[in-house]
């Protein structure tokens, strides 16, 4: 028998194979489980009106209590959900598996590019606690460059051409410095915010161009119940409001191109 062999057709290389094989299995089940912490059981179809829950395999793991940073208090996972979202949807027709369509003002539906998570209601915070994402007015030692135009005082124009409003306030991140939002006051007075990764600043004519939405679509976008910080779950809902007018902005949006 030659070294390494445990017998004539076991070696010491396959053992070390299939310990490998095994371990690789473990941490592929144990982290199946872990990801099961959220959004289990899923609803996987409805029979009759009734919604059958389902978690599959493997099962879900034992509930764990996590302790949230800067005094946030503790989650226990999986555990009690918050309400889900509030889709404001019908069906086409009925029988199970019918589609869906947006009841209302489409970009307000949560649904298809309107989608959003429903995060926490408080704001995202830095290493010291504090609110990560909020207007100049507050982080007071933010500026805008000299070489740089500065948006505050231009129009806003929507896809159609039409205005939308005026840029107020610049929204700076204070964890990783850089410009998140523009604050502006709507046609109707409302004071709302636009991704500013949505935005073409053009210095020159004064104005700041948002091709996601129209004009008119500014007056609906998803206030904040604090305009010296955004929580997490408003920022989903304000990028998702934008993120559905690429698709409902406009009809032919929503139609196919052939």
């Amino acid at each position: 028998m030659e070294f390494g062999y445990i017998t004539q057709y076991f070696d010491l290389a396959q053992v070390t194979l299939w310990a490998f094989w095994l371990s690789l299995l473990s941490v592929i089940f144990f982290n199946r489980r872990e990801d099961k912490r959220e959004g289990y059981p899923q609803e996987a179809v409805q029979i009759f009106g009734k919604t059958i829950l389902t978690e599959g395999f493997p099962f879900m793991p034992a509930p764990k209590t996590f302790k949230l940073p800067h005094n946030g208090g503790d989650v226990v996972k999986p555990g009690p959900e918050r309400p889900q979202y509030d889709f404001k949807l019908e069906q086409v027709d009925r029988f199970a598996g019918a589609a869906y369509r947006p009841v209302g003002n489409p970009m307000l539906a949560g649904v298809g590019p309107g989608a959003y998570a429903v995060r926490a209601n408080k704001p995202d915070l830095t290493n010291a606690g504090d609110p990560r994402i909020v207007p100049m007015r507050v982080a007071k030692h933010f500026a805008v460059v000299d070489k740089d135009p500065d948006p505050r005082g231009m129009t806003v124009i929507g896809a159609d051409g039409q205005v939308g409003g005026k840029v107020t306030e610049i929204w700076v991140d204070r964890a990783e410095p850089q410009v998140r939002y523009l604050e502006l006051e709507a046609g109707n007075k409302k004071k709302v915010l636009v991704p500013i990764a949505l935005c073409v600043i053009k210095g020159q004519k004064r104005e700041v161009k948002v091709r996601s939405i129209n004009g008119i679509h500014f007056n609906d976008v998803p206030t904040l119940s604090n305009y010296d910080q955004i929580t997490l779950a408003e920022e989903d809902k304000v990028s998702a409001y934008y993120g559905a007018g690429t698709l409902y902005a406009t009809p032919n949006r929503a139609e196919s191109v052939l």
